[in-house]
């Protein structure tokens, strides 16, 4: 009989093969703002504009390719009102809830790592 650290299974996303759990989420949330996109939108639905100023940093361009990649993956969902001038909100999906525990903790951990 095989243990489970013996057993290796393969997973697949966007047909690619991992073969742990931690890749995939990292091929998901990963990059330098998804994390932290994410986080802001567990605390409430956002304006792009809101969210740019939450990321003074990083370009219109970047921040859209981020939040296009995460609506692509299921976890943002983009909700544009037909107004002039245009309104679009950006919120978490259920899926995208389910990560907000794993953001909690990263948040909790960040904050004590920078205090030593």
């Amino acid at each position: 009989m095989q243990r489970n650290s013996e057993i290796k299974k393969t997973l697949v996303f966007r047909d690619k093969e991992y073969k742990c759990g931690i890749e995939v989420t990292l091929a998901v949330i990963g990059g330098k703002w998804k994390a932290a996109i994410l986080y802001h939108l567990a605390q409430q639905t956002m304006r792009f504009c809101e969210l740019q100023r939450q990321f003074a940093d990083t370009t219109r361009k970047m921040l859209t390719q981020q939040l296009r990649e995460l609506e692509r993956d299921g976890l943002v969902h983009r909700e544009v009102y037909p107004q002039v001038p245009p309104k679009v909100e950006y919120s978490l999906t259920d899926k995208g809830r389910s990560i907000k525990p794993i953001l909690d903790l990263m948040c909790e951990w960040g904050m004590e790592y920078e205090e030593g």
